[in-house]
């Protein structure tokens, strides 16, 4: 979990450094089981800037950790009102050095269908 806050603060700062103290060199990051990676600390920040000077709360649980192998659920609601919110689990694998090399995301809004 030190590693979910840890991403949490540099994402809410907008600390784009901070991708490289939680993301290895040729890190996988996908938004979605079924997306292309965005691969390495470049592709990564830049997909952060998208959320910079947004409004957002996070609020994070562990729900199962297996050798170098996490996952996270999370809820996020974006802005004060809430505009939009998501449900996610973040699927983790660890390198050796705590930084993450694989992330994969599912993210859920409220009234999205669902397959089956």
């Amino acid at each position: 979990m030190r590693w979910a806050a840890g991403y949490e603060s540099a994402w809410r700062n907008g600390d784009l450094s901070g991708v490289t103290r939680l993301f290895t060199e040729d890190a996988r990051y996908r938004t979605s089981p079924y997306e292309k990676s965005k691969v390495g600390h470049a592709e990564i920040q830049a997909f952060w800037r998208d959320d910079e000077g947004k409004t957002f709360t996070v609020t994070s649980e562990p729900v199962a950790v297996d050798g170098r192998a996490a996952v996270v659920r999370l809820e996020v609601r974006y802005g004060d009102p809430v505009t939009q919110e998501y449900r996610d689990l973040w699927v983790l694998r660890f390198a050796p050095d705590g930084r993450v090399d694989d992330f994969e995301e599912w993210a859920f809004r409220p009234g999205q269908s669902y397959g089956g």
